[in-house]
């Protein structure tokens, strides 16, 4: 039986290094998206910690710098912290893109597989019919020489 040999197959390998290449886009997409949400996080944090601190210092003595300088500092989370949101939103924007390109090359990937296997099928289909035609013709030759022996 002759060996099967998939003419596209550097094609195939080709589209499945693409897929890997994808899937490693879009885990480090992902990385990403975590780390910008943690920085979230740690600023909208820090801003509770800020109110906090000026909650007490409105209940005890009263230091209009101090209340000044921490309204300032909220002020300043606050628009630290819609700028993450923008980044964070970016983020999940990247995402969400390297999460279609590797649906496309999956797409892709299984696209030359079945290709692959209707060639596969294809060849065995040739190899069966070559074997019997083979069998025909010797089971043929063997008839034919059974009865020229009959015949002398």
């Amino acid at each position: 039986m002759a060996r099967f040999r998939y003419r596209m197959q550097n094609i195939l390998n080709i589209k499945e290094r693409q897929e890997e290449m994808q899937r490693n886009a879009l885990a480090a997409a992902r990385l990403k998206l975590r780390e910008e949400e943690e920085k979230l996080s740690g600023l909208m944090s820090r801003r509770a910690d800020y109110r906090e601190e000026g909650r007490a210092m409105r209940v005890k003595a009263l230091s209009v710098l101090d209340i000044m300088a921490n309204n300032h500092a909220v002020s300043t989370m606050d628009e630290m912290i819609a700028s993450q949101r923008s980044h964070v939103a970016r983020a999940e924007k990247n995402v969400e893109i390297e999460r279609q390109r590797l649906t496309e090359a999956m797409q892709e990937r299984k696209m030359h597989e079945k290709l692959r296997e209707k060639a596969f099928e294809k060849f065995l289909k040739e190899e069966r019919a070559l074997e019997a035609k083979t069998n025909d013709e010797r089971s043929s030759f063997i008839y034919g020489q059974k009865t020229s022996y009959d015949v002398n």
